[in-house]
């Protein structure tokens, strides 16, 4: 393949007149619009979204004498007798010629752009295909930093004061490649996820997760991306959560983006907040992504309201373990409370304990109780239960799963046959 030998550059404030009116003529009028460059547009015909993107227009058929001082000329008629009227115009006047989709007979191409700001990237495939050149722009848009423009400003202050240090700014700059996200998977349906949480997972280097996250959200992790499986199962080898922190840490110091997936929402009894802080004392730049709970979407996908009028007016979310993998049980006290909902995570290894101090309490072991396995899932289980038979029934109960107590587990017989995922 001929390749061309082309010199990106940038021009200043240059004057640009815009042949044509249809939809080749928008198109490159929205370039124009989106990076703040102005110009103006004759045309016999209009296209109506064109008007509403420059003020400098005049409806007419163009003639060599309508070009006034600019120097950039963008021929979008698709006509050759236009194109052979500004080549013929070209030899005697300084332009710089475009004739659209005709690169034979171009001064310049037009390039993929992002963003206008101080730091921009403009990718070219030297006319053969502007949609390779898109997808590359694309690609290098990820990798700017939204805040980049504060970052130049400082920039901009150094020099201004006589301060070029290279070595210290490209550590700065590879830092600003460098992130760690805290990314709330919800409860296991991959289309629960948020879109933001897919897009992380997509772009991320690495990921982080554990036997929470579902197989249907990892076979959504590239294959080109490095997966490092973090354990934290029950009654198994799993690493400590020390050293998760230290293996994030590990690979955000590699200047990688760093996606740990999180079961549920990451603050939501998911020792995210420890994560975060180890992160935000070694500086490094962390976004927490939030994602749907069990503690709220379990209960929804069987049909069992955390509230209703009538069965409950409050809930409660509680964890029966605590660091250590020491047991909480201080919440009990709370199911002997009317019209009040109580969903428990990480309960159900604790359930006989949960019935001992509840009979020891004075709750009554009729109590309404639902064990929910799985949530979202295709191997979702629901079992309607009480106080009195909880243990029973939640022998062989896969994991994860939720206790939910409360009369709003009655609200489940009313919807009939009518369950979801039961």
């Amino acid at each position: 393949m001929k390749t061309n030998n082309t010199l990106p550059i940038l021009l200043k404030d240059q004057k640009i007149l815009l042949i044509g009116g249809g939809k080749v003529a928008l198109q490159k009028a929205q370039v124009l619009r989106e990076n703040n460059i102005v110009f103006r547009v004759i045309a016999e015909e209009i296209h109506p979204e064109l008007l509403v993107l420059t003020k400098h227009r005049t409806a007419k058929k163009f003639k060599l004498k309508d070009v006034e001082d600019e120097h950039v000329i963008i021929d979008a008629t698709g006509n050759p007798k236009v194109a052979q009227k500004l080549l013929k115009y070209k030899k005697e006047h300084p332009i710089l010629l475009n004739v659209v989709d005709v690169p034979a007979l171009c001064d310049f191409y037009f390039m993929a752009l992002t963003k206008n700001r101080p730091l921009q990237i403009a990718v070219s495939s030297n006319g053969a295909s502007p949609t390779a050149a898109k997808y590359f722009r694309d690609e290098c848009e990820k990798r700017i930093p939204k805040d980049i423009d504060v970052y130049l400003a400082q920039k901009q202050q150094e020099r201004d004061r006589g301060v070029i240090e290279i070595a210290q700014t490209n550590k700065e700059l590879r830092m600003q490649n460098t992130k760690v996200y805290l990314v709330g998977c919800g409860i296991g349906d991959p289309e629960l996820l948020t879109r933001k949480a897919y897009n992380i997972i997509q772009y991320a280097d690495v990921v982080l997760y554990d036997h929470l996250i579902s197989d249907e959200i990892m076979a959504l992790v590239p294959q080109k991306t490095k997966k490092i499986y973090v354990g934290k199962q029950k009654g198994y080898h799993s690493k400590s959560q020390e050293k998760i922190n230290a293996l994030i840490l590990k690979h955000a110091n590699k200047n990688r983006v760093v996606a740990r997936l999180k079961s549920g929402d990451p603050f939501v009894f998911g020792r995210g907040a420890e994560e975060l802080k180890d992160l935000v004392d070694a500086k490094v730049r962390t976004e927490v992504v939030p994602g749907i709970s069990s503690s709220i979407a379990g209960p929804l996908m069987a049909n069992i309201p955390v509230t209703a009028r009538g069965y409950a007016t409050g809930f409660t979310v509680v964890s029966a373990h605590l660091q250590g993998n020491s047991m909480n049980l201080d919440w009990v006290d709370l199911l002997g409370k009317s019209n009040h909902t109580v969903i428990v995570l990480m309960g159900l290894s604790r359930a006989n304990e949960i019935v001992q101090e509840s009979l020891r309490l004075g709750i009554e072991n009729t109590k309404p109780c639902a064990i929910i396995s799985n949530a979202s899932r295709p191997n979702q289980k629901v079992i309607i239960s009480t106080l009195q038979n909880l243990v029973h029934d939640a022998k062989d109960i896969q994991r994860p799963a939720i206790l939910v107590f409360g009369e709003v587990v009655n609200f489940k017989t009313l919807l009939g046959g009518n369950h979801a995922h039961t």
